[in-house]
């Protein structure tokens, strides 16, 4: 059985995941869920991700696409097209496959996601990269741990979506 494909993501209210390079807000409890749930599992991101990240992540396969076929990264798979890529991630993970970014990524396996796990921000940054957006008439959520503001770190919720049959 082929393992499941699960997008992982923190998503503004208006859809924004990233700005200038960068993610527009920091939320550690955020980066502790992501090593939680892809540490031992692999990865598949976008180069412009790969970059703004600065390595691979350590207990994680990382496949990095990228239409720059010169381009290599130290400690990762490359490969051309977001296709290649779900295949060498397949022959190398028996669970689940963690789609982790960036938009264009994000909208490329879109329809073949199998689950969604996201941190939704209760923010609405500037931000030229986004999220698909999350339609119910196609994902069910299947559950929710809301946190309240503290400090500098805005609302949140950590939410499960599974895909509707």
């Amino acid at each position: 059985m082929s393992p499941r494909l699960v997008g992982v993501a923190a998503v503004a209210r208006n859809g924004v995941i990233g700005a200038d390079g960068d993610i527009p807000w920091r939320i550690p409890a955020d980066w502790r869920r992501f090593k939680a749930l892809t540490t031992g599992h692999t990865l598949v991101m976008g180069r412009k991700t790969f970059d703004s990240i600065g390595r691979p992540l350590p207990g994680r396969t990382t496949v990095v696409v990228t239409r720059d076929r010169r381009w290599r990264g130290d400690g990762v798979l490359v490969a051309p097209t977001i296709d290649e890529a779900l295949d060498l991630a397949r022959q190398r993970e028996p669970e689940v496959v963690w789609v982790a970014g960036g938009g264009e990524v994000y909208a490329a396996t879109w329809d073949r996601l199998d689950g969604l796990e996201l941190t939704e921000v209760e923010l609405e940054p500037e931000g030229a990269v986004r999220l698909p957006a999350v339609d119910p008439q196609v994902w069910r959520e299947s559950a929710r741990e809301s946190v309240g503001a503290t400090g500098d770190v805005p609302a949140y919720a950590f939410v499960s979506y599974v895909r509707r049959a």
